[in-house]
Parts: structure tokens; C-alpha cells; sequence
């Protein structure tokens, strides 16, 4: 395990007993306490590098960098913890791969979701730490460490949470109520994709009420699961910004589907989760621009 700052020992301690009492049941609550621990100790971490007045890099190949050590930093301290809770659970190398996983336990790790943000002072950052099972999100842990906030889930439960308190998507019933984001899922997608998320932005900003364009994903997708914003939609099907919220939003009974309404898998293309009560009428805005 890489040095961590002054004070952080005592929990890097806690942190690898829970990785031993994960290995050792290998029950849902243990795994997930595990990966509570690491994605808290590493975000801590990342955080006594993190400044709201940081000058942003001067230009591309320094941003890159900046990037590159950030998540050189994250996976040094999460990836033994994560690999030590569940030594027969695979791992995804890429962070901006898409598709379907083969069958089995693997760890969707994000080593700095919004690593972008970090890097030019933005608080909007975080990590994330989601095991899918046999193709789907089974269980996830989400710490945005300037914020100190923690969003939970399981399969299956019925429950995702936010530092504990469960998370509840919007009651709205009309679109034209609703606040809806997207966001760029990764840098370099082709142009018929970028036609795409231009052609669906001005179909929401004639339909909704106020329309937002950022990242990291994760992030507005926790806003859906609890309420403050009513969609997020992507065409995408990076793993890693929509593994981890599409969980959170369906186990707080949110709606998580493809463009064409149908369930959303790793398979899928693009990524619409939403409040209920509007599904029918985003569907209908955004089906064309599929």
C-alpha cells in the first residue's frame, strides 16, 4: 500500500480489517462496507490535494498529466483494499470502456469521477466503487470527498441512500416542469455522436424546463435518485459514469432505461434514467434523437 498523508493510518487500518471481514463472508452489507472504506480513504486522500484556488494547467498535455496522477494517486490506495474484500471479482482497466462484462464479479472502479474538475478547482468530484455481477450493478459506493457526502446502494433492496437517508426520485408528472441534464461521457466521441447530444439538447430545451450540461455523470444521476433534478439521459454506454447511478436510481424507484424505452444494460447504447412520472413524455423527446 502507498504512503498516506499524517492521520490517515488509522483508517487505512480500518479500512483493510473491513476488506478481511468482506473476503472472509463475502455477504452484500461486508462488501460494501469494504468499499465504503476505500473509496472514503482514498477520497481523503485525493482531497489533501484538491484546492478551490488551483490555477488550471496551462495547457492540454499539463491538464492530461494532472489528470494521469490523480488517478495513479486514487489506485494505489483503493485497488488492494477493493481486490483484498473480493479476491475472485475481475477488474475493469479502462475507465471510458462500454459493453457488456462477462459473467461473474468485477469491480467498476472510478478513480477520480470528474477528475476534470478536480484538477481546475471544482468540487464536483468524487470516487466510485461498483460491483457488477453477472452483467448488472449489484452493489455501489459513491463519496464526493469536498462535499463529505456518501451515496449507497444494493440490488434488489429496494433502497439507495445518501449518508444514510434514503433517496427518493421526483413526483413530477409534466416534462415541462422538470430540470433534465446530460453531459459528454468522454472525450473524442465521433461526430454523429456529438450531432446527436446537440440534437437532443434543443429537443429538451423545447420541451423541459431548464436544461443542464455537465459532469461527472455520476453525480446528476444521484440527483435524480433523489429528486433535486428530475433526468439525466447520455448517448454513451461508458461503464463507469453509468454503472454506479443507474443503481442508485433504480433502487430509489426511479426509472432506468434506454433511448427507446427499453431496460438498460451494458449492451445498451445510450442511457436515460428519470422520475416516473415523466418517463413517457422524455422518451418521446429523446426517442428521435436516438
Amino acid at each position: 500500500m502507498t504512503s498516506l498523508q499524517p492521520g490517515l493510518d488509522t483508517e487505512r487500518q480500518a479500512a483493510e480489517r473491513l476488506a478481511d471481514i468482506a473476503a472472509s463472508s463475502r455477504t452484500d452489507g461486508a462488501v460494501l462496507a469494504a468499499a465504503v472504506a476505500a473509496v472514503r480513504l482514498t477520497g481523503r486522500h485525493l482531497l489533501a490535494t484538491f484546492s478551490e484556488h488551483t490555477r488550471t494547467p496551462d495547457d492540454l498535455d499539463h491538464l492530461v498529466r494532472a489528470i494521469h496522477a490523480n488517478d495513479d494517486a486514487s489506485l494505489a490506495v483503493a485497488r488492494r483494499l477493493l481486490e483484498r474484500a473480493l479476491p475472485t471479482a475481475g477488474w475493469v482497466d479502462d475507465e471510458l470502456e462500454g459493453g457488456e462484462l462477462p459473467t461473474g464479479d468485477w469491480w467498476i472502479f472510478d478513480a477520480v469521477e470528474g477528475n476534470v474538475n478536480h484538477v481546475h478547482g471544482l468540487p464536483e468530484w468524487g470516487i466510485s466503487a461498483t460491483l457488477v455481477r453477472d452483467g448488472a450493478p449489484h452493489l455501489t459506493a459513491v463519496y464526493e470527498p469536498a462535499a463529505d457526502r456518501l451515496y449507497t446502494a444494493v440490488r434488489g433492496s429496494g433502497f439507495a441512500a445518501v449518508d444514510g437517508r434514503p433517496l427518493l426520485p421526483s413526483t413530477k408528472t409534466e416534462l415541462r416542469a422538470a430540470i433534465v441534464t446530460t453531459g459528454q461521457a468522454r472525450p473524442g466521441e465521433s461526430a454523429q455522436t456529438y450531432r446527436r447530444i446537440g440534437e437532443s439538447v434543443t429537443a429538451m430545451l423545447n420541451a423541459a424546463l431548464v436544461v443542464r450540461m455537465t459532469v461527472p455523470g455520476t453525480f446528476q444521476l444521484a440527483l435524480v435518485a433523489g429528486g433535486q433534478t428530475d433526468a439525466f439521459w447520455q448517448h454513451s454506454d461508458v461503464r463507469s459514469g453509468l454503472a454506479a447511478g443507474a443503481l442508485l436510481v433504480s433502487e430509489a424507484g426511479g426509472s432506468v432505461t434506454d433511448l427507446q424505452g427499453r431496460p438498460w444494460t451494458f449492451a445498451s447504447q445510450d442511457f436515460l434514467a428519470c422520475a416516473p412520472g415523466i418517463r413517457r413524455e422524455a422518451l418521446a423527446v429523446l426517442g428521435a434523437t436516438a
